[in-house]
């Protein structure tokens, strides 16, 4: 779909980041930019079209002063949810409650850890906002051709597609319907439900601590709950807290799901990720001949097989082995033809 719409070349995000919180996604995202030795700006979407607002947060959080962690605890020991106490804590060390809106939007969370990450890594590439118009990101109805990812998601899930042509450009909307009609979709996450709970019910207290996230005696929660539900729907409504977020709790699902303990995600933070190439056309081409002579020991996957076959890094080996684990749990949804193995047998793109 992205090439097709004018995108010259793609590169897959590392599963282990991409199911990860919004500060590990985009560090791995700009971790990857940056090794490529080309790259001139990031763009991002958000709510807040104010990018120097969202710097000014982003510059809190990076350089994470001995005063701003002490508010920060201090609103963590009131039991409230890690995301809800840094927002507190941002309106009360710059003393400005209006942070508190450009806080409580997912894109603009995002951004600011793409501006973190930036400065973190003392990055040159620029980043460029994208105001996010017509509509929120958890927008479920149709608006129009700015529609939001959730609201095209909704349509397949509930069968309701009479508007799909129009939130999509005529070439995604002939690639999604033809996977849809093969049965090569997952509607959500209640499609593995029994599996997670399975995992979950399985699991020792111990198997739980290790999960990312799993903290201050929450598997204790998650194992009572799991053994008094049949679905992810009620494990949710068990789990979710002030302190505990749904959002958190999907994650922690996630992880189960594709057995993600916390010595992996310790181990993603630390990693410079390799760049798995997933598709690209002819100025694409050029590009990766551009990146391999810019950086000639950057780890650039064309072929899964080979790269397994022939390199000596295990933390990168360990995290492509989580990437082919997600594809294979993934197929496993499928209505129909849902093998194994597609990292291996499924070539890269070239348009």
């Amino acid at each position: 779909m992205a090439i097709d719409n004018g995108v010259d070349l793609v590169i897959e995000l590392p599963t282990i980041y991409s199911i990860s919180s919004a500060e590990n996604f985009a560090d791995g995202a700009v971790k990857i930019l940056n090794s490529l030795k080309i790259v001139d700006n990031i763009s991002f979407g958000a709510e807040c079209e104010d990018i120097s607002k969202l710097n000014i947060i982003a510059n809190v959080l990076n350089s994470e002063t001995k005063e701003f962690k002490n508010i920060l605890a201090l609103e963590l020991s009131k039991g409230i949810s890690f995301p809800k106490a840094r927002e507190n804590a941002i309106c009360a060390y710059l003393n400005d409650e209006t942070f508190s809106k450009i806080l409580s939007e997912p894109n603009n969370i995002l951004g600011i850890e793409y501006l973190k990450a930036l400065k973190k890594h003392r990055s040159k590439i620029a980043p460029v906002l994208i105001k996010r118009e017509n509509a929120g990101h958890l927008n479920k109805a149709y608006t129009g051709k700015i529609t939001s990812s959730t609201a095209i998601r909704n349509m397949f899930k509930t069968g309701n597609t009479r508007n799909l042509k129009d939130a999509l450009t005529p070439s995604s909307y002939t690639i999604l319907k033809d996977e849809i009609n093969n049965g090569h979709f997952i509607k959500d996450l209640s499609v593995f439900e029994k599996i997670i709970m399975y995992n979950l019910r399985n699991s020792s207290l111990e198997d739980l601590r290790k999960l990312p996230d799993v903290t201050e005696g929450l598997e204790n929660l998650i194992k009572k709950s799991a053994c008094s539900c049949n679905t992810i729907e009620e494990f949710l409504t068990l789990t979710s807290s002030k302190r505990y977020a749904g959002t958190r709790l999907r994650r922690i699902l996630l992880y189960s799901l594709l057995n993600i303990t916390t010595k992996d995600m310790e181990l993603s933070k630390k990693a410079t990720p390799y760049v798995r190439v997933l598709g690209f056309n002819k100025q694409g081409k050029e590009l990766l001949g551009q990146i391999s002579k810019n950086n000639p020991n950057l780890q650039i996957i064309t072929s899964v097989k080979k790269f397994m076959d022939e390199n000596t890094n295990r933390n990168l080996l360990a995290m492509l082995n989580k990437d082919i684990l997600a594809t294979n749990v993934y197929t496993l949804g499928f209505l129909d033809g849902g093998i194994a193995n597609l990292d291996y047998t499924k070539k890269v793109i070239v348009k």
